[in-house]
């Protein structure tokens, strides 16, 4: 089993949990209805995705 020679340093650990940490989700505003639409998700309000209908949506 392979076992490693030098002990890493302190910058390097940081280094390597730093790309774990909580990022903010991004969201988009969706062109027909302004709304505010995580990317790559069909609109939820009004269901268009990339400029089409893709979902029927029922009003509340």
């Amino acid at each position: 089993m392979a076992v490693p020679k030098r002990r890493q340093s302190k910058s390097r650990q940081k280094m390597r949990r730093g790309a774990s940490r909580w990022r903010a989700p991004i969201f988009k505003t969706c062109p027909e209805c302004e709304s505010r639409v995580p990317s790559h998700i069909a609109c939820p309000s009004c269901g268009t995705y990339k400029g089409r209908k893709v979902l029927e949506v029922d009003a509340l």
